[in-house]
């Protein structure tokens, strides 16, 4: 398919990254666009207008929102290229519990270690610390 595909996003983006892998897995061909988070662009604004973030993943004109949709939508898109979802109901449930784990278990102290200064980011990479030592029991 030779469609129009844009990845708006931010290079250290961890839910952009899922995006970014699931297109390369598929193996099509998109055009990436680095978005300045403190200066949105007007597309974003206009793609995402609710949650006004990234990665928006823009098909033919259109916007898919949020990383877990946009996944599923590029394996629903190319289903015969290395499938990322089971085909069985359990096993995609599974894949899909395991991705909301990561995100709630890493992304909270994760972002905090970015966006907070002096105890409140100590206390943050303590948290990430424990959270990353709790995976290996």
């Amino acid at each position: 398919m030779a469609e129009e595909i844009i990845l708006l996003d931010y290079w250290a983006s961890m839910f952009g990254m899922r995006t970014r892998i699931a297109l390369e897995e598929k193996g099509v061909k998109y055009e990436y666009r680095e978005e300045d988070l403190s200066n949105k662009s007007t597309l974003l604004l206009e793609m995402n207008p609710i949650h006004k973030k990234i990665p928006v993943l823009i098909h033919k004109g259109k916007p898919i929102c949020e990383s877990i949709i946009q996944v599923q939508y590029i394996d629903e898109l190319w289903p015969d290229t290395n499938p990322i979802l089971p085909s069985d109901p359990y096993q995609r449930a599974q894949v899909r519990f395991w991705a909301d784990y990561i995100d709630k278990k890493t992304y909270v102290p994760c972002k905090a270690l970015w966006s907070e200064t002096g105890e409140k980011q100590e206390a943050a990479k303590m948290e990430f610390i424990e959270v990353l030592k709790s995976q290996d029991t």
